[in-house]
C-alpha cells in the first residue's frame, strides 16, 4: 500500500494537472501561427481605425473653430445690414459641421460598419477583384518584368 501511494505522488509531480496556472498559460501560448497572424492584423486594423477617428476629431476641432468664427462674423454683419442673405454661408457650413460631428462623435462609424456587413452578406458580387485573385505565376511574371525593365532602362528607375 505504501508503494502505491508513493507512485501516485511521483506521477502527479512529473505531469502537471490541468488546473495548474502555469500549465494553462503554456497551453494558451501554443496558439497556431495563423491565429497569431490573424490577431496581429486585427490589432493593426483596430489601431488604424482609432487613428482615423482621431484624425476626424482633430479636423472637427479645426472646422468648429472656423464655423464659430463664421457664425460670429455673419451674425455681427447681419446686425448691421439686416439682410437674411448674409446668413446664407452658414447653411452649407452647418451641413459640413453636422457630417464631421457625426463622424467624430456620433454613430456614423457604426452605420458604415453595418452597411459593410450588409454588403458582405447580400452583395458579395460587388467584392470580387477585377481580374480575380492574383496567382503565384502572375506575381512571378510581374516581378521578372520589373527586373527586366530595370536592366534595360536603369535610368528610368
Amino acid at each position: 500500500m505504501g508503494a502505491s501511494a508513493s507512485s501516485k505522488k511521483s506521477s502527479s509531480l512529473s505531469y502537471p494537472g490541468h488546473d495548474d496556472p502555469a500549465y494553462r498559460k503554456c497551453q494558451e501560448l501554443k496558439a497556431s501561427p495563423m491565429e497569431r497572424w490573424i490577431q496581429m492584423h486585427y490589432q493593426i486594423k483596430q489601431r488604424e481605425q482609432a487613428l482615423a477617428i482621431a484624425q476626424h476629431r482633430e479636423l472637427f476641432y479645426w472646422m468648429s473653430g472656423f464655423y464659430l468664427t463664421a457664425l460670429y462674423g455673419c451674425a455681427s454683419y447681419y446686425q448691421r445690414v439686416k439682410r437674411a442673405t448674409v446668413l446664407a454661408p452658414l447653411l452649407p457650413l452647418t451641413f459640413v459641421m453636422g457630417y464631421y460631428t457625426d463622424w467624430a462623435y456620433g454613430s456614423k462609424l457604426h452605420r458604415i460598419q453595418a452597411e459593410a456587413n450588409m454588403i458582405m452578406e447580400h452583395e458579395e458580387d460587388l467584392l470580387h477583384w477585377p481580374g480575380g485573385l492574383p496567382t503565384v505565376a502572375g506575381i512571378d511574371e510581374a516581378r521578372v518584368e520589373v527586373e527586366m525593365e530595370k536592366k534595360m532602362h536603369p535610368h528610368h528607375m
